[in-house]
């Protein structure tokens, strides 16, 4: 037997998910302006170093793209849990609402691994700034 969900419980979510693709949102355009940046250092002076950095804007984008995706999901299936309940559909109502939590927690974890990666990229700015200067 499938606990309880009322109308409250992924409207509680709606805001938090709301935040979090908004950090998204400003992620990606952040990713945006850097490439136009790269794209047009490459044309000017195309090097191994600018092709590395490509590669890793790059996957970045594309991690932020599934981040995206799955918390749009996410949120898309908490309206659903919502109407679902609305019309008093209860046990669906329960396992769209987990699937959106699973949806979420992906998400999370995407952007976990993004976050690494984004420090990796910065910690070689910063190796190559100290070699630089000593």
């Amino acid at each position: 037997m499938h606990e309880q969900i009322t109308l409250t419980t992924p409207a509680l979510l709606f805001s938090a998910i709301s935040l979090i693709l908004l950090a998204y949102s400003n992620r990606f355009l952040g990713y945006a302006t850097l490439i136009r940046g790269l794209h047009e250092k490459f044309k000017a002076n195309p090097n191994e170093q600018l092709k590395g950095q490509i590669a890793n804007i790059r996957k970045r984008l594309y991690l932020t793209k599934n981040m995206q995706f799955f918390g749009v999901t996410s949120l898309f299936l908490c309206m659903g849990t919502m109407f679902l309940i609305f019309v008093g559909q209860q046990n669906i109502a329960v396992w769209i609402f987990g699937i959106a939590l699973i949806m979420m927690i992906a998400s999370l974890g995407i952007s976990i691994y993004e976050i690494q990666i984004s420090v990796k990229a910065l910690d070689i700015h910063l190796s190559d700034m100290e070699h630089d200067t000593s």
